[in-house]
């Protein structure tokens, strides 16, 4: 028993990690970090995007950009070791923050961010936006912060 209780703290210590974001309540992007493959963590965000009625329309392969255009562009100092963005939308949550007001439509698409740093390459971080809308938004506003953090969670799992 004695043995187990280390282990115990330590399971919960990682796992409750996994859920709080490391960045301040108030941060302009919410970041997460997670112990795991990035195949993996990518595999279930298209999941956890898809099983909640949307498509990712869009991956931008962004540290495959940034590897190709390195040479041309003098940006020679690796950063990421993989990372991508996944694009989707939400047609309720648009309406919703359209009825706050038509300029919202901007907040659309939505995305979630994936990356490994090159010195970290088995921590995968995983990060959005937190949008700030225009009009009595609140509820749409508090909705989809509750969405894009249950996604992100659930690709954590």
């Amino acid at each position: 028993m004695r043995y187990l209780i280390p282990f115990f703290l330590l399971f919960y210590t990682t796992f409750s990690l996994a859920e709080s974001p490391i960045t301040p309540e108030d941060a302009p992007i919410i970041i997460y970090k997670v112990q795991d493959n990035f195949d993996d963590i990518k595999a279930n965000l298209e999941m956890a995007i898809t099983d909640r009625g949307m498509l990712v329309t869009n991956i931008l392969h962004i540290s495959e950009m940034m590897e190709r255009t390195a040479k041309d562009t003098g940006l020679d100092k690796k950063i990421y070791g993989k990372a991508e963005s996944l694009e989707f939308c939400s047609i309720k949550m648009s309406y919703n923050m359209s009825l706050a007001h038509p300029a919202n439509l901007s907040i659309c698409p939505l995305t979630v961010s994936l990356y490994t740093k090159v010195s970290e390459p088995d921590t995968v971080y995983l990060t959005y936006r937190r949008p700030v809308m225009l009009g009595d938004a609140a509820s749409a506003s508090k909705a989809l912060m509750e969405m894009l953090d249950g996604i992100v969670q659930e690709s954590m799992e």
